[in-house]
């Protein structure tokens, strides 16, 4: 794993990462009439009727939901203690009937959770788990040691509006490798992005909160970075605390062996006082990626925004910074 390393001669190295089982099989394809596992593995609801609107954009997608005894629990700001979060993400890849699993929210406190986790059981179930922000911890340790994808996409009570939905749906429901990106959907969307490197690249897609994976550096749950394509988001994060994340990974090692970035919104992470001098993001994110000399996009549909796109963590894919594209190049569910 990337984050484990030792001193050699004054450099820092890397040293090889424990090899953990994988799925033997995709997750299933999703179809009308299923049945799916609603979860809060982190943080509690922030509306009372979260739960409605999690059933109502769930049935709206011909799903049937079926709710986590803790769903919509309280235990500080968290939904549930470690134990039960746990308990009832554990229960929903052990259920037979559930296809796959939406997380209610995200907020923080997923990553309590993955020492509590059946991995054994989650390899040997694989299902399809849908949600961001806080769940990248989740993603990324699902990448790690469960060995197949999830999505990266709208929570249970996010607005699942067409990108996001039509995304999804060819992802999970139709089992095609699309492409997604470009310049249609940022016409539509009316958020353009910008190329800070043209050409193309291949890799396992992973990544999502810029905040919550750079989090878990040094703790081994992060999956081997080495040429993956890095996808970003944040959001409420000032200048300062983003150039400092960047500059973590850079320090890591992570940044020098990726195949191609991308980052998405960052909603909120711009200083409007009229006397800041400081870097702007746009400074930043050149600043890191553009001396990569790999295809590296900004702007991408994805983050803390309304009609982001759903996107394949831990999936082989293309970048083309060109186009601003990412080609899934593999199907994430079966047949």
């Amino acid at each position: 794993m990337i984050a484990r390393r030792a001193v050699l001669g004054g450099a820092l190295a890397l040293t090889a990462s424990p090899a953990w089982p994988r799925a033997t099989s995709k997750p299933p394809r999703l179809r009308p009439g299923d049945t799916v596992g609603v979860v809060s593995p982190a943080s509690t609801m922030s509306s009372e009727d979260g739960l409605d609107r999690a059933e109502w954009w769930i049935r709206g997608m011909g799903l049937v939901p079926k709710f986590g005894p803790n769903a919509g629990g309280r235990w500080g700001y968290l939904a549930g203690t470690d134990e039960q979060r746990a308990a009832d993400l554990n229960a929903a890849y052990a259920d037979p009937e559930v296809k796959a699993v939406f997380a209610v929210r995200g907020g923080w406190g997923g990553a309590r959770i993955l020492p509590l986790l059946d991995w054994a059981t989650i390899r040997a179930n694989p299902k399809l788990l849908i949600g961001f922000s806080d769940v990248t911890a989740l993603h990324l340790a699902f990448a790690a040691r469960a060995g197949f994808p999830t999505i990266h996409g709208g929570n249970a009570t996010s607005s699942w509006r067409k990108a996001s939905w039509e995304s999804l749906w060819h992802l999970a429901f139709a089992a095609d490798a699309p492409t997604l990106g470009g310049a249609a959907i940022e016409a539509e969307t009316g958020r353009p992005a910008r190329t800070i490197t043209g050409g193309k690249a291949t890799g396992r897609l992973l990544g999502g909160n810029l905040t919550i994976l750079s989090t878990l550096m040094g703790t081994g749950w992060l999956p081997d970075l080495e040429g993956a394509v890095l996808f970003l988001e944040d959001v409420n994060e000032a200048e300062y605390r983003v150039d400092r994340m960047f500059q973590q990974l850079k320090l890591a090692g992570v940044l020098g062996g990726l195949a191609g970035t991308i980052f998405g919104q960052c909603t909120g992470c711009a200083t409007s006082a009229p006397d800041y001098s400081g870097f702007t993001l746009d400074q930043l994110i050149d600043h890191y990626f553009a001396p990569l000399g790999i295809p590296a996009v900004t702007g991408f549909d994805t983050g803390h925004i309304a009609n982001q796109l759903s996107l394949p963590s831990g999936a082989r894919v293309e970048l083309d910074g060109d186009a601003r594209t990412v080609r899934v190049l593999e199907r994430v569910v079966g047949s």
